[in-house]
């Protein structure tokens, strides 16, 4: 998962394979209340790993279940309807998912059974309305005081005195979780009347509803309903747990792709794996949304399969009451659409985890795009012939702002694009996917492709100790880029070659073996561990004999080459920063930012001599001092590729510098070179 600050996309022009998603967030958070409100032990597959699911779990622990997790199964035994604590403060970030059926099934089992619970989030949960729930349960005898704002969390539920005689009046066209809140928490008082639940006013999103009366059945409740306005919960109604149950994958998360396909699988499709088109969830009809803006969909028990139809894509006019969530996912697709795209009964969009119909209009009106925004609609058209500008997309804490706007980055392929002229897109708070798809952008980068040349990089050189590789991979890090230690290549290869038996001086072999790192040997960077087929062998390649071995087998062309051709490998989307010697001048000349690393030769002597008497080695420092005296003069008159910055390289001089400090500097020089750094203009 990026946890970065932001995340800078680059150029995307195709996509095409397979992509396998995570659990529903819906079905997961309903699933795992139902189960700890069963009796029994209920065996959860498939779950959605999210922060949502996190503070679900979390609170049905602090309520007294048992929860045993390994990997996405979850074993929850349940309270049986039962409370067996009676006083206890749940947060539950911005978990709507969590918020509403907790304070639903809190109240009335606190009302019966005695007990003080405090149910709080983070701020914006605080601004989201719960006000109609709460007007749903205070008549039926719940006591519930708001801490904060009236209507809204946090709240207090301190007993009360049920009275279960009239119907249950909930409105249904705020948000229908709601509904679903009264309709997962009625059982539990259900033993000695018929419950009825009547929506006043139209409901919205009624697939999720439906969602929610599924896996009602699966737990032993047989919700009898008439229309969409009248529910009833049979007297006597218990929960049975079902022993096991499985979670589709979120078909909200497909859309991203579903829309990939319609974009930009032109050679081979986007195959979709994880939830078909005959899911339980309503977002799966977005596919029917897709294809009428020109997708092309194939599908099987599990899985779909997306190549682009009509291009450009086709402008369509929408109720989108049925995919409330998924239909962001159109407004973006609707920057690669002829004409204008209006989508409508979408008010809901105002209360979720930001005002998304606001925050959709300004993010679409940076890249260029008209937009036009009402209480429950929105309409965009396409920027004009050559009009596409550069965004930085403020995401408000809010996955689905996240992964939709990705979408931007194919805009080199939109017909009114400026052609070999792509604008970047910078993604702000990339992490804010974790609510409910962690690995998103992992997920985009294993099926998006591009043009080597359009991957950036930053170069990192310098003489020897003055700090590349700490610069290099902590950059990384902040940027969420690849990381390349070239220097430890030779002795990666040596090492393999040495383990193998293979005779250094026979260069076939020994360029056989180097040829395979990066491909059937994976390799990876992490700091100072090194990841070669799946162990660390950072220890291992600092031994004496390794260095030794290192020396020898590059003396051969071919291994030269080998390894020239694993570096150039390593620029991968999102991008890389590259430690060490001629990466900017020979290996990467087109690098979209080169730092030139320098220091005084009394300060890298001092840290080399630091990092020796750390590791427990002895150490003198005027001998330190005259050795890298003496490396820097052959760096600098060697005959082949002499130690020095490349013509545009940035030089940094670090001898007063702390590692934070020399890091927030050469991101000054990205943020401030955005986004040309990004996009040559």
């Amino acid at each position: 998962m990026y946890t970065t600050a932001f995340l800078d996309l680059p150029p995307l022009l195709s996509a095409g394979g397979t992509i396998r998603l995570p659990g529903s967030k819906s079905i997961s958070n309903r699933v795992l209340l139902l189960a700890g409100l069963s009796a029994g032990t209920t065996v959860v597959h498939d779950l959605l790993a999210s922060d949502d699911t996190r503070v679900m779990l979390e609170a049905l622990r602090t309520l007294g279940c048992t929860v045993e997790q390994d990997g996405d199964t979850v074993s929850i035994t349940g309270l049986a309807g039962q409370l067996s604590v009676l006083n206890a403060q749940l947060f539950l970030g911005n978990a709507g998912t969590a918020m509403r059926p907790l304070t639903a099934a809190l109240a009335l089992l606190s009302a019966t059974q005695g007990g003080v619970f405090e149910l709080s989030g983070i701020p914006r949960m605080h601004e989201r309305p719960i006000g109609d729930l709460i007007d749903a349960l205070r008549p039926l005898g719940c006591h519930i005081e708001c801490l904060g704002n009236e209507g809204y969390p946090p709240l207090r539920l301190a007993g009360g005195q049920l009275y279960l005689a009239e119907p249950i009046k909930v409105r249904g066209d705020v948000s229908s979780q709601f509904l679903t809140a009264l309709l997962l928490a009625l059982p539990l008082v259900s033993q000695q009347q018929d419950l009825v639940i009547e929506v006043v006013g139209e409901l919205i999103s009624k697939p999720y509803i439906e969602i929610t009366l599924n896996l009602l059945e699966r737990f032993g409740i047989a919700v009898r309903r008439e229309g969409w306005s009248r529910f009833t919960i049979p007297q006597g109604s218990h929960y049975r747990s079902p022993g096991e149950i499985h979670v589709e994958a979120d078909a909200s998360s497909a859309s991203y792709f579903i829309a990939l396909g319609a974009l930009a699988a032109t050679e081979q499709p986007v195959r979709i794996e994880g939830v078909g088109a005959a899911s339980i969830q309503g977002d799966i009809r977005f596919i029917e949304a897709a294809e009428a803006m020109g997708a092309q969909v194939s599908s099987g028990p599990n899985w779909l399969e997306v190549r682009r139809g009509a291009w450009p894509l086709n402008a369509i006019e929408l109720d989108c009451n049925h995919i409330p969530d998924a239909a962001m996912t159109l407004a973006v697709m609707a920057l690669y659409a002829k004409g204008t795209t209006r989508l409508t009964n979408i008010a809901s969009w105002r209360v979720k985890e930001t005002d998304r119909i606001a925050a959709m209009a300004t993010e679409l009106r940076k890249l260029g795009a008209t937009v036009v925004e009402g209480q429950d609609f929105i309409e965009v058209t396409p920027p004009a012939k050559a009009c596409w500008e550069h965004a930085s997309i403020h995401t408000y804490d809010d996955h689905r702002m996240a992964m939709c706007f990705s979408l931007a980055a194919f805009n080199a392929l939109a017909p009114t694009a400026t052609p070999n002229a792509p604008v970047s897109v910078r993604i702000e708070d990339p992490r804010c996917v974790a609510k409910t798809f962690p690995d998103y952008f992992e997920a985009l980068f294993q099926v998006a492709r591009t043009r080597a040349d359009l991957i950036p990089v930053i170069t990192i050189d310098g003489p020897t100790a003055s700090g590349k590789g700490t610069l290099a991979s902590t950059l990384a890090s902040r940027l969420g880029y690849r990381f390349l230690d070239s220097g430890s290549l030779y002795r990666i290869a040596a090492l393999l070659a040495t383990e193998a038996g293979v005779d250094l001086d026979d260069g076939r072999q020994v360029e056989a073996l180097a040829r395979k790192v990066g491909h059937s040997i994976p390799l990876h960077f992490d700091g100072e561990h090194v990841w070669l087929g799946g162990r660390d062998v950072g220890a291992e390649l600092r031994r004496e004999d390794i260095g030794q071995a290192a020396s020898r087998i590059s003396a051969n062309p071919g291994v030269r080459q080998a390894l020239l051709d694993l570096q150039k490998d390593f620029r991968a989307l999102p991008g890389l920063v590259a430690d060490g010697r001629d990466m900017g001048t020979v290996v990467f000349p087109d690098a979209a930012l080169k730092v030139f690393l320098t220091a005084s030769v009394a300060q890298r002597a001092e840290r080399r001599h630091k990092q020796l008497i750390s590791k427990g080695f002895s150490a003198n420092l005027k001998e330190i001092c005259a050795d890298l005296e003496a490396r820097d003069l052959r760096d600098r008159t060697r005959a082949v590729a002499p130690l020095k910055p490349a013509a545009d390289a940035r030089s940094l001089d670090n001898s007063a510098l702390t590692i934070d400090e020399s890091v927030d500097t050469v991101l000054g020089w990205w943020v401030e070179g955005w986004p040309h750094v990004i996009v040559k203009s």
